[in-house]
């Protein structure tokens, strides 16, 4: 498959170099950036045969299969009218747009072209990550109450990411659309997002938008997402996960400390993206591509193109990430919980998801088990009428 790419900076290299690793049948052959001289040295960096800063005539050309989107958030729109205009499959990296209409009109121009919109939600993709939304989908935490995410790191790296304007936002955007959907990817997709509670702040940087974040969102079947996002922390990225079920839980550590520790004084280069420092005790990553689950999303894209399926992460989902971000900006502004507002809704209509009580006979509900020092085992009961609470001791 002949890819081209609209962007030239730190996430288009990011993406070319996952691009070039695991499915080698795929070639990325151009390269669209606002800037000439930009768009003329990412070309020869990767051995591109062509370079334009012309979007329309990087997209339009015969021999572009699909398009990859590495562009400021304010010119996804328009990149992806280009996509739909010349019949292109297009993957867009996160978020889809600034804001759900955005969002929404760029998943309406994929559907009308009969083109694939993927999503490039990359930490879904993570080697962990994508493991244990298995062993969730397996049943093995049962059916899932709490999902956490975390991003935090000391601050993204081009300018544009600070200017409300052209990002939509601060860290909730750049960094909560991540945990937004990580958490949706473990509660179900299928449950609909029906409120959010949100706290934002401008705590350090002199910005309009947000530096750092928390969220509540509330699913339909009594299920909650959580988010914190920061762009003060100090020390590198911080990316975690946690999710509690009914029969377990799951602690995953996906970038900060993975097991890889090196001491250095100074003399070497770039260590990690984000890493503050080069010197004293630092925290490298094995395959960084790999590890931030970009292999992983690309290998699902274009798999999906050539099975005419739809890959993990679409357009619609961040449509869905959009109108939940959307409504988290609301909550922060008005300090309640406030309705995800969805013009489309593809997922499950039921209101009524039962409760999540074990029954340990006709009447009464098991509250817990647990073993005594001595060996015993005890039970904690609820009477189903009475209410009563007992322990029984077997």
């Amino acid at each position: 498959m002949n890819i081209a790419m609209l962007g030239s900076g730190f996430i288009a290299r990011f993406y070319a170099d996952s691009l070039q690793a695991q499915r080698a049948k795929d070639s990325l052959i151009s390269v669209y950036s606002r800037n000439i001289e930009k768009a003329q040295k990412f070309a020869e960096d990767y051995k591109l045969s062509f370079f334009s800063d012309s979007m329309d005539e990087v997209v339009s050309r015969a021999d572009v299969d699909a398009v990859v989107i590495s562009l400021p958030n304010n010119l996804h729109e328009a990149a992806v009218a280009s996509c739909a205009k010349f019949k292109k499959h297009v993957l867009c990296t996160k978020p889809l747009g600034r804001n759900a209409a955005e969002a929404k009109r760029m998943l309406d121009m994929v559907e009308e072209a009969g083109i694939m919109g993927g999503y490039l939600e990359d930490l879904c993709y993570t080697p962990k990550n994508v493991k244990a939304l298995k062993a969730v989908k397996d049943g093995n935490i049962g059916k899932v109450l709490w999902a956490k995410s975390r991003e935090a790191h000391p601050g993204p790296h081009s300018d544009w990411f600070w200017d409300h304007e052209q990002s939509g936002g601060g860290a909730m955007v750049d960094l909560g659309c991540h945990c937004v959907e990580i958490a949706r990817n473990y509660i179900g997709k299928e449950i609909r997002p029906v409120e959010v509670m949100c706290w934002a702040a401008t705590q350090v940087h002199p910005i309009k938008a947000e530096d750092s974040g928390i969220g509540l969102v509330k699913y339909a079947n009594g299920a909650i997402g959580q988010f914190e996002v920061s762009w003060c922390f100090r020390g590198g990225m911080d990316l975690r996960d946690e999710v509690m079920g009914t029969e377990g839980t799951i602690w995953l550590n996906n970038f900060l400390r993975t097991g890889f520790e090196m001491f250095s004084t100074g003399k070497g280069g770039y260590v990690a993206e984000k890493a503050e420092s080069s010197s004293g005790w630092l925290f490298p990553v094995g395959d960084e591509v790999h590890e931030l689950g970009y292999t992983n999303m690309f290998t699902d894209m274009f798999n999906a193109i050539e099975n005419g399926t739809q890959p993990m992460e679409t357009f619609y989902d961040g449509y869905i990430v959009n109108a939940i971000l959307d409504a988290c900006y609301a909550s922060a502004k008005s300090g309640k919980w406030e309705p995800v507002q969805l013009e489309v809704w593809r997922g499950d209509q039921t209101d009524d998801y039962g409760s999540n009580f074990n029954s340990y006979d006709d009447d009464h509900y098991l509250i817990k088990t647990e073993i005594l020092p001595n060996g015993e085992h005890k039970l904690i009961l609820k009477h189903k009428v009475t209410g009563e609470v007992t322990a029984k001791n077997i």
